[in-house]
């Protein structure tokens, strides 16, 4: 189930960059475009491995920039970071409590982007930053963090749909055996 986990965690991450690049829709009627790989990576640094993190942050960052009119590469280490630093603290994270969920979706979302454009002049690309780039800074930060535990919700079901049940433990085997002597 591990790797079947990883598969649909980088197929979503594909399906998502993809969606995000097609013309129309949620991109003109915000007037922002919506930026779902942080909260993907929020999920998977919960969920998952450093190495599963890793595959997400290369393969999404390297899908998403080639979509964009980002460098190629730039989005990764901003992706990763973040990534890494939530997988190394998941034991101290409430990742059951949905608004734990949505407060780590909206600091991934709004520490990417941010994050990306600080990196941008070492590339020697220049960023276009206007009185609008708050608005669509505002807009990826908040679609972030709603959409966060929706991959939760979404992989769970994924999860109850192929895993195995887990069976209760009873007190009662069925296996055991019981030895009786017989008392004189």
């Amino acid at each position: 189930m591990k790797g079947l986990h990883a598969l649909a965690i980088l197929s979503a991450a594909f399906l998502s960059v993809f969606v995000e690049s097609l013309p129309g829709g949620l991109r003109h009627m915000l007037g922002a475009q919506v930026d779902l790989l942080p909260s993907l990576i929020v999920y998977a640094a919960l969920t998952t491995d450093v190495t599963t993190v890793a595959l997400v942050a290369v393969f999404g960052g390297l899908w998403f920039d080639s979509f964009s009119a980002n460098p190629l590469g730039i989005s990764v280490l901003p992706l990763f970071v973040i990534g890494f630093i939530i997988q190394r603290n998941q034991e101290l994270v409430l990742r059951d409590q949905a608004y734990a969920r949505v407060l780590l979706g909206l600091l991934a979302s709004a520490l990417v982007p941010a994050a990306t454009l600080i990196l941008m002049p070492a590339t020697a690309a220049k960023p276009l930053v206007t009185a609008a780039t708050a608005w669509h800074w505002l807009v990826m930060t908040l679609a972030g963090g709603a959409f966060t535990p929706l991959w939760f919700w979404l992989f769970g079901r994924l999860r109850r749909t192929f895993a195995y049940a887990p069976m209760p433990e009873h007190t009662y085997r069925m296996h055991r055996q019981i030895k009786r002597t017989r008392r004189v």
